[in-house]
């Protein structure tokens, strides 16, 4: 099978949440995904263990809210590259990225003094992709999915 190539930065879709588009740094080093949310709540609805959350999807736009509930997965401990461990909600969704569908997991925290929104951690791109550091949108931009010249 031929694998993907990905740039370390990429546009993403995840669209059980309602993302049509986010930035996501492509991340080898990081086992889990992670997204950026606020206004986090755990609920629970017929049983079933949920959770309740708001995503900034683009970075220097705080206008744009995505208001999102998915199915809670777990709650793991997540040591981040600061070497300091959080819990984390996981859940479990769909990703688009370069015609791909899968499910993935991804923990959710709060990111805001990242610059990324998104951070593709390594389980998301097993068996399908593999990353060319040097570049960046290899698969296109948001706005017209088409490839973007050049490393900006």
């Amino acid at each position: 099978m031929n694998k993907i190539s990905l740039g370390w930065r990429e546009w993403v879709s995840l669209p059980e949440l309602g993302i049509d588009a986010i930035k996501a740094k492509v991340d080898s080093g990081a086992r889990s995904s992670a997204l950026h949310t606020f206004e986090l709540e755990s609920f629970s609805e017929g049983g079933i263990a949920k959770v309740r959350f708001c995503i900034h999807p683009y970075q220097h736009d705080l206008s744009i809210v995505k208001r999102c509930t998915a199915t809670l997965l777990d709650d793991r401990n997540v040591t981040d590259s600061g070497g300091h461990t959080e819990l984390r909600p996981v859940i479990l969704t769909t990703m688009i990225l370069g015609g791909i569908s899968k499910m993935i997991e991804i923990t959710l925290t709060n990111r805001e003094n990242m610059k990324f929104r998104m951070l593709l951690g390594r389980t998301a791109m097993v068996g399908d992709f593999t990353v060319d550091p040097q570049s960046s949108y290899l698969l296109g931009s948001a706005e017209t999915n088409t490839p973007v010249q050049g490393n900006s």
